[in-house]
C-alpha cells in the first residue's frame, strides 16, 4: 500500500485527534457544574479509548481508499473527510459553544455517519469495515452520555 494514502489518513485523523483535545476541556468550571451519569468514565479514560479508535479509524480509512476506484474512492473519500469533520464538530458544540443538546443533534447525525461510512468500508473491505465497528460503538456510547448530560441538566 502506497505511504501516501497512510499518511493522508493518518493527517486527517490526526487533525481531527487534535482539533477535539483543544476544544476538550473537562477542568472547566462550566464542565465541572455539570450534572453526569454515575457511568460515565473519568476523564483520563477518554484519550486511552480515542487513541486506538482514531488509529483503526486511519487504517479503515486507508485500506477502503486504497481498495477502491474511480467513483466509489472519491465518494468515500467525500464521506470520510465529512465524518472527520462532524466528529471534531461535536467536540466544538459540546465544550466551546457550550450546547450539549446541540451536540447531541449533531453526534446523532455522526452516527449515521459511522454507519454509512462502515457500511462502504465493509463492501470494499471487510477489514476496514471491522476496523470501523468500535469507532461506530463509541460513538454510540458517546451519544448516550450526551443524552444524559443534557437529561440531567435540562433545568440549566
Amino acid at each position: 500500500m502506497p505511504a501516501s494514502t497512510w499518511i493522508t489518513t493518518a493527517a486527517a485523523v490526526a487533525a481531527t485527534a487534535a482539533a477535539g483535545s483543544l476544544a476538550t476541556d473537562p477542568s472547566s468550571r462550566w464542565y465541572r457544574r455539570l450534572r453526569k451519569p454515575r457511568w460515565q468514565p473519568p476523564p483520563s479514560a477518554f484519550p486511552l479509548v480515542w487513541t486506538p479508535v482514531y488509529a483503526l479509524v486511519a487504517v479503515a480509512g486507508a485500506r477502503t481508499l486504497e481498495r477502491s476506484r474511480g467513483d466509489e474512492r472519491a465518494a468515500f473519500a467525500r464521506a470520510y473527510a465529512l465524518n472527520l469533520a462532524l466528529n471534531a464538530g461535536w467536540t466544538a458544540l459540546f465544550f466551546r459553544a457550550r450546547r450539549p443538546a446541540t451536540a447531541l443533534a449533531e453526534i446523532a447525525v455522526l452516527n449515521v455517519s459511522n454507519l454509512l461510512l462502515l457500511r462502504r468500508a465493509a463492501r470494499t473491505d471487510r477489514v476496514a469495515g471491522l476496523a470501523l465497528a468500535p469507532y461506530a460503538a463509541w460513538t454510540v456510547f458517546a451519544t448516550a452520555l450526551n443524552g444524559a448530560v443534557v437529561r440531567l441538566n435540562r433545568d440549566r
